[in-house]
């Protein structure tokens, strides 16, 4: 992986005197007397007579003197990450108190893919300005200036591992200097968590040394902190202020602190300054946030079971890899495999000038299987060429023959990973029509990863192998920490949650979308999607996702909370108000240079390199397409900052390459905002729309409501017990379908007496065998050993065979087995600081459910209605509630007309519903005494001797 380094050098020609400016006074740079000592590190100075001797050893630096004088006043780092985007600035302020010329240098490392959007400079009160042109034209100016003597620079690549942005100016004696560069950069998660890297290199002692790095993150901070990173050198110096979204990291250390020891004139302050954090998020759906025009999805579900793997480990054993590459390798490869999964399946593809493969076929990750490839690889032994064609089409053959043999599950994830550290030299040695071979030959469910050892390595052809084939390439540094690199990179997708994301919005509001379909989404990282919006076309935003997971299909909704948004940015002074807009610019211009470099003809290339110049004049930044050109007010002084190379994967950082699609592509099995198929109401949020009246309800402290239909009466009892109890609702062996629920306690008693409410409902469905497990704050499927969470705080639909589950955003949530049976259960809120009161469920059953003759339970008895009479009412004690008897299973009892509440269309104050109610918990009206319908476990049928 190339690195961009960024070679800004300032050559001085012989007739021009551009900086030889006098300065007599420097108030703005006093009190530097304890700074004047060198250290090596970044910052160099070397006299102009002494060029020659430039070093940066210590044994050169002894033997220049007058090099001592020059001083770094202060060292500044400001970094601001809002929403996953940061832009960060880093100014220096250097003086030359020596009484000859010095050359300063200005040597900084950024994160690899960052886009350079600002350089600036002052040389002794002479200020320098950037702008940004097409590539020629910059090149032009910088001709122009070179060509009639007028200082010039260029800034020039170098393949190394980091990314430098390096200049050198002259400085006289007295005069100042000030540097200042400004970059910008997407956050990516990782493995769990946001890695912020500040490279901190003064290189000497600096009077003020300030680091600052702001956070904000509308959903919330999960957690922050600061990895030591200097061996407890800098214990407790840098300042963490946290807050529920916003944090600060401060690191200012004193020059006392700095110094390596007490009394060591050299800088302790050379390494890395890393913040890792994580957010809070919701189950499924993301955030989805809109501001300024522009709106940014971000989509990193958990709590999810893993999707089965078929993974091909295609291993280079060339000569080449000999020594330290393999045997990190091999060690690599040994974890990699005793954390494959059961349900996993595997092989390893080893080549060099032959191809061989431990099993010619996949084999499940059990442990005797794992042990013996793990003894297979520990004999290789590198040798030979590189045939990276024929092993790459071997692989590809093992996973088609299993898929055609139907040896593959239909729901699992299927992976290529490719280890090489060279180009071939066997075999196919034409890149491009290697490239063509895998491409004609995997299938469009095969995603292929490559991992390239070290600079030997075509890395640009890795890139578009695997862009091209739904997965990315990393580069490895092949070094003694080649092992933890592959380890980790593994890890980044050895956990599949989901497969073929799709991401969708209204077409009528949204334009200029970023990749929204991805093949694949793994735990512990993070898909971003950004676009424009148009607020005049559209008062709301809302999203609609699709994907498949181990066991379901998924629909989920999110609506934006636009206001909620601008509210909290407009409060906070560090918060970026951009941000919205230059993720999208930092999404859109990096996905189309990958598409560039993927283009299928010329004119292809032309039309999209068109759009990335036009972008990237536009939002200022560094491309491979554009140049900073670097000059002073007067124009006679300039210098030209080139573009790094092309990097053709997209989003340095990223886990993801995807396509795009159409809005009104969505799978046919979609219908956006999930309705039931039989209209049915829920207990606890906002109202389903449609409320049928042939309803059995279980409400409150628990009511139960038993409509029946053929007398058109409504009768109602509770069931008063105790905090923990689970009560059988529905109970029915023959069609395997069972419902209970657990009961739950108020905080305290209200005079004398605690509430209970449902805490909790379970379903089971045996003949799918999924269970399905509400509480108030997730709902969560279980099937085949296999789990998916959805959060209340989601909109979605999910589809498992014949079980279809709707969930309405802290409403409602909907369970329908085909057109037989229909659930719906409403979340009822409370406030939260309540002395009282707390978050329950209720439960809607529809009378219209196909149960067997068998079905049973405090409300599955009444599916099959009993003939009742109701006769004699007369007044009662209370004037307003009516007596009355009824006759029902040859017994007569007295009831009580009375009120109580459907919450289905009004959630907070509910609906009159007339009903009579039998007393003594519905002795008499149920079958058994109420106790009898106790159960031991959430899923246990009700069992009577």
């Amino acid at each position: 992986m190339k690195r961009l380094t960024c070679f800004l050098l300032w050559f001085f020609l012989s007739e021009a005197q551009g900086f030889e400016i006098l300065t007599n006074a420097l108030p703005e740079f006093a009190e530097y007397g304890d700074l004047v000592e060198l250290a090596p590190g970044k910052f160099q100075f070397v006299p102009e007579n002494r060029r020659h001797q430039r070093s940066v050893s210590g044994e050169a630096e002894k033997t220049m003197e007058d090099v001592d004088q020059v001083t770094l006043y202060s060292y500044k780092v400001q970094s601001t990450i809002t929403s996953r985007m940061a832009t960060t600035m880093i100014q220096t302020k250097v003086v030359n108190n020596s009484p000859q010329p010095q050359n300063v240098v200005f040597d900084v490392q950024i994160p690899k893919g960052a886009f350079i959007s600002n350089f600036s400079m002052s040389v002794d009160g002479t200020t320098f300005t950037s702008s940004i042109k097409e590539k020629t034209v910059g090149r032009a100016l910088y001709s122009q200036a070179k060509a009639k003597g007028k200082t010039a620079g260029l800034v020039r690549s170098r393949a190394l591992d980091m990314e430098n942005f390096k200049t050198e100016v002259n400085v006289l004696p007295g005069a100042k200097v000030q540097f200042e560069l400004h970059y910008q950069e997407v956050k990516w998660r990782k493995l769990g968590s946001y890695e912020h890297r500040i490279h901190l290199q003064p290189g000497r002692l600096a009077k003020h040394l300030e680091v600052d790095v702001w956070i904000i993150e509308p959903q919330g901070l999960k957690f922050l902190h600061v990895p030591d990173t200097s061996d407890g050198h800098f214990d407790g110096v840098p300042v963490i202020s946290k807050g529920h979204q916003k944090a600060h990291v401060s690191f200012k250390p004193t020059v006392a602190q700095q110094r390596k020891c007490s009394n060591c004139s050299e800088t302790a302050v050379d390494g890395e300054l890393v913040v890792v954090y994580d957010v809070h998020r919701e189950e499924k759906a993301g955030e989805l946030e809109v501001f300024n025009g522009y709106f940014v999805h971000f989509f990193a579900p958990e709590n999810m079971d893993p999707i089965p793997k078929n993974i091909l480990f295609v291993i280079d054993v060339s000569g080449s890899m000999w020594g330290v590459k393999m045997k990190q390798t091999v060690e690599a490869m040994k974890t990699i495999l005793d954390d494959l999964r059961i349900d996993d399946q595997f092989s390893v593809v080893d080549f060099n000038h032959n191809v061989r493969t431990w099993r010619n076929d996949l084999v499940s990750a059990s442990k005797t299987q794992v042990t013996d490839a793990k003894k297979y690889i520990e004999k290789i032994q590198p040798s030979g060429g590189t045939n990276i064609n024929e092993a790459l089409l071997r692989a590809i053959f093992i996973l088609n023959e299993a898929n055609n043999l139907g040896l593959l599950d239909p729901n699992s994830v299927s992976l290529i990973i490719l280890v090489s550290d060279g180009d071939p030299t066997v075999g196919e040695l034409k890149l491009s029509k290697i490239q063509k071979n895998v491409k004609q030959n995997i299938r469009d469910n095969i995603s292929l990863f490559s991992l390239g050892i070290g600079f030997d390595v075509d890395y640009d052809f890795l890139k578009r192998l695997s862009n091209d084939n739904r997965g990315i390439a990393q580069r490895i540094y092949g070094n003694q920490d080649t092992s933890t690199q592959l380890k980790k990179f593994y890890n980044q997708v050895s956990t599949p949650l989901l497969q073929n994301v799709q991401f969708n919005y209204p077409h009528t509001s949204v334009t200029d979308v970023t990749q929204n379909s991805f093949h694949n989404y793994f735990g512990g990282s993070e898909i971003v999607v950004a676009g424009k919006f148009d607020p005049e076309k559209s008062e709301q935003l809302q999203s609609i996702i699709t994907a498949t997971s181990a066991n379901t299909e998924l629909v989920l909704e999110t609506l934006a909370q636009m206001d909620d948004l601008e509210d909290f940015l407009s409060k906070d002074k560090h918060a970026d108000p951009d941000f919205t807009r230059k993720l999208w610019a930092y999404l859109t211009i990096n996905q189309l240079l990958a598409e560039r470099s993927l283009a299928p003809t010329a004119a292809a290339k032309r039309k999209i390199t068109k759009t990335i110049l036009q972008m990237s004049l536009e939002h200022h930044i560094v491309t491979p397409l554009t140049a900073m050109v670097i000059e002073n007010e007067a124009g006679n002084e300039r210098m030209l900052a080139d573009a790094p190379p092309q990097d053709h994967s997209c989003c340095s950082g990223a886990l993801y390459y995807g396509s795009k699609v159409a809005p009104s592509s969505l799978p046919s099995w979609v219908s956006p905002s999930p309705t039931p198929r039989t209209p049915m109401p829920a207990v606890g949020a906002p109202a389903v729309e449609i409320t049928p009246p042939h309803v059995m309800r279980v409400e409150n402290d628990p009511h139960f409501i038993i409509y029946l239909p053929k007398s058109q009466k409504n009768i109602c009892f509770n069931i008063d017990s105790e905090p923990g109890k689970i009560l059988n609702l529905v109970s029915d062996p023959e069609s395997g379908i069972l419902v209970n629920g657990q009961l739950i306690g108020a905080k305290k008693p209200n005079n004398g007496k605690l509430s209970t409410y449902f805490g909790k409902l379970g379903f089971y469905f045996q003949s799918e065998d999924m269970k399905i497990e509400i509480n108030t704050e997730t709902i969560t499927m279980s099937r085949d050993s296999r789990t998916s969470i959805l959060s209340w705080s989601d909109t979605a639909q999910v589809i498992s065979q014949r079980v279809f589950v709707a969930v309405k955003k802290e409403k409602t949530v909907t369970i329908t087995l085909e057109k037989e049976m229909s659930f719906s259960v409403l979340l009822h809120r409370v406030w939260k600081k309540h002395p009282t009161n707390v978050d329950f469920l209720g439960i809607y059953i529809p009378s219209t459910n196909k149960f067997s003759p068998k079905a049973h339970g405090l409300i599955g008895q009444f599916m099959h209605e009993p003939k009742i009479r109701i006769f004699n009412e007369r007044p009662g004690k209370d004037p307003e509630k009516p007596e009355a008897s009824m006759e029902v299973k040859g017994q007569n009892l007295v009831v009580t007309r009375g009120l109580q509440k459907d919450y289905r269309t009004d959630t907070v104050f509910g609906t009159d519903v007339p009903c009579w109610f039998v007393h003594n918990s519905g002795k008499g009206f149920i079958d058994r005494h109420y106790k009898d319908y106790f159960v031991p476990q959430l899923y246990s049928f009700l069992t009577w001797p």
